[in-house]
């Protein structure tokens, strides 16, 4: 018989990953850009080795312009290769990064996606409102949203229901939207909430309410994470992102 030798596989090249991020105002630290903090969540999730590059939107680089023409912040280099919308670079990661080497980070439950989903559209509106009997209708939109959240994260997700026990289990206690571990939904929504949270409070006063214990949970839980908090602007940044675009109400 022949003996047969067992080709063994060459073992894998990490992949080349640059991630290009909107940079601060001082040009260097990271900007305020919720996209560009998804990706870097993602990346740093993934456990893959990558460098991050900050692009000071003022100067636009010229290496830039000839990579990225017309593009702004985030986009990827992939083993050399140029990619730029968002979304199509989360998809592709999340394919091309894939067990067993790395994680998969697509939520186990669709509502994990859609909870929260339009947060952040309701307190654009809210900030962007300067007339101030129109103000408290804003502000409702923006809250009652938040409860839908805060509904959802205090809702046990089906494998939290232990069906032998007698006891029900009334709330929820996972740190995260999709479970107890960071998801693609996460990465989505996090960097939102926190400039919400820093923004609201700075331009209106208007803090997430303390009986949203949910919100609360969620949001202390995240900022355990080195995934996140080192992934965030500093406050000052966003801040300032949002000097022109928060609206003085009008008395």
């Amino acid at each position: 018989a022949l003996g047969r030798m067992a080709a063994r596989k060459p073992p894998q090249k990490e992949p080349e990953i640059e991630l290009f991020v909107k940079a601060g105002l001082d040009g260097e630290n990271i900007g305020n850009c919720p996209f560009c903090q998804r990706l870097f969540m993602v990346l740093w999730l993934k456990g893959v080795r990558f460098s991050v590059t900050t692009v000071d939107m003022k100067k636009k680089p010229d290496e830039l312009k000839d990579l990225a023409p017309g593009t702004n912040p985030p986009f990827l280099l992939f083993n050399g290769e140029l990619k730029t919308d968002f979304i199509k670079i989360e998809e592709f990661l999340e394919q091309t990064l894939a067990p067993p080497r790395y994680p998969h980070l697509s939520p186990r439950y669709k509502d994990s996606f859609d909870a929260g989903s339009d947060i952040f559209a309701k307190f654009s509106a809210y900030i962007k409102n300067a007339q101030k009997e129109a103000n408290e209708n804003f502000e409702k939109a923006l809250l009652k949203e938040f409860k839908r959240l805060d509904d959802y994260l205090n809702t046990p997700l089906p494998e939290e229901i232990d069906h032998n026990s007698t006891e029900e289990l009334s709330a929820s206690n996972r740190k995260f939207l999709d479970g107890n571990k960071l998801t693609l939904a996460d990465c989505n929504l996090l960097p939102k909430l926190h400039i919400i949270k820093i923004v609201a409070k700075k331009y209106r006063n208007l803090e997430i309410p303390a009986e949203m214990t949910g919100v609360w949970r969620y949001l202390n839980n995240a900022y355990t994470m080195k995934e996140f908090a080192h992934t965030c602007p500093a406050d000052k940044e966003i801040e300032r992102a949002y000097a022109d675009v928060a609206k003085k109400i009008r008395k």
